[in-house]
């Protein structure tokens, strides 16, 4: 198995029961989430060695968040503390034809004031395998953004594979803003992961006449994306997640990759039609999949599908954690996945 760095602010979620609204609930629910570390604790939970980097205030809010990926076997050793809060994001539960929607509240967190020198990034690439981040961080601010270059650099210097997630966040900052920064960040990436809308704003590249709110998916122009992105950026592979949103509690799921491996054309997974349990962490899910999925099979069609089968089986868990085994996922991807009662 692979020794995996993930870089990241992991935030506490706070999340309406049961689908309720804001406006009329009296509870939340507790727990914590974040990107990068939402990876991690997937691959952990795959047998890898994961390692996440971020940084905590040094209280029992920011132990909680420690310990709350540390309890899946993700290695804490790189978690620096400090600052005066953790990030927090409130999630409201959409249902139907409701969507869900989120509400940050992560000015000034930890790790949005981390300065990129209070990282030894060598020491931490030394001997590594991986390193994955996210579009989320370099947009927390001008500090995190550094602190992602140092990172690359260091990675690429240490021969470490680099994937990105691409992960446009609107509430964080605009699409200029965002093509300024992730445009020049792309040339240490090797695997690129991204939706249609992420592709758009994140780096200015359409997917044909892709319509996913009308459940419409333009397979051409899904492959004419992928094949544009690595020829301009040169990346091995691209990955991109195909969405279906036909309400808030249904959606198809499946996705396309495109490498030099096995293949000349982009390939595209197995389809599954789900029923929406909890749809955040998502695409973390399907990240994780598809790097323990380039670091232990034999082809690029198996990685995919290991890739989608893990995110198929996230949407049907509670909080942004896949806490789904390697066994576990590789039964759905030969079965197809019936939900019948293991007894």
């Amino acid at each position: 198995m692979g020794q995996i760095v993930t870089f990241g602010e992991i935030m506490l979620r706070l999340s309406t029961p049961e689908h309720s609204r804001i406006l009329q609930t009296d509870i939340f629910e507790a727990r914590y989430a974040g990107g990068e570390a939402n990876v991690a604790v997937s691959l952990a939970m795959f047998g890898h060695q994961a390692h996440f980097v971020t940084r905590l205030p040094e209280n029992e809010v920011g132990e909680a968040a420690l310990q709350s990926v540390r309890r899946y076997g993700v290695s804490t050793d790189y978690i620096l503390r400090g600052g005066d809060r953790l990030g927090i994001y409130f999630l409201e539960s959409g249902a139907s034809q409701r969507p869900s929607k989120v509400i940050y509240d992560r000015a000034d967190s930890a790790v949005s004031q981390m300065e990129s020198n209070m990282v030894d990034w060598d020491a931490i690439f030394d001997g590594k395998d991986w390193f994955h981040w996210t579009g989320i961080t370099p947009a927390l601010g001008e500090k995190p953004r550094k602190a992602v270059i140092a990172a690359c650099k260091a990675a690429k210097n240490a021969g470490v594979t680099v994937s990105c997630d691409l992960n446009f966040r609107s509430k964080l900052w605009t699409e200029e803003e965002a093509q300024a920064t992730m445009n020049p960040l792309m040339e240490y990436v090797d695997v690129c992961i991204a939706n249609e809308e992420d592709a758009q704003k994140s780096l200015g590249f359409e997917a044909g006449d892709t319509d996913v709110e009308g459940a419409e998916l333009d397979d051409e122009g899904y492959s004419t994306l992928a094949r544009s992105l690595k020829k301009e950026y040169g990346f091995d592979t691209v990955a991109i997640t195909l969405r279906e949103s036909f309400s808030a509690s249904m959606n198809g799921w499946s996705a396309m990759l495109h490498d030099d491996k096995d293949c000349k054309e982009p390939v595209r997974s197995t389809r599954y039609e789900i029923d929406i349990v909890d749809r955040v962490g998502g695409g973390d899910s399907f990240a994780a999949g598809l790097i323990h999925g380039l670091l232990t099979k034999d082809n690029t069609q198996d990685a995919l599908e290991y890739a989608v089968a893990s995110s198929c089986l996230k949407h049907s868990i509670p909080g942004d954690f896949n806490l789904t085994s390697e066994e576990e996922v590789e039964k759905l991807v030969k079965s197809g996945g019936s939900g019948r009662v293991e007894r």
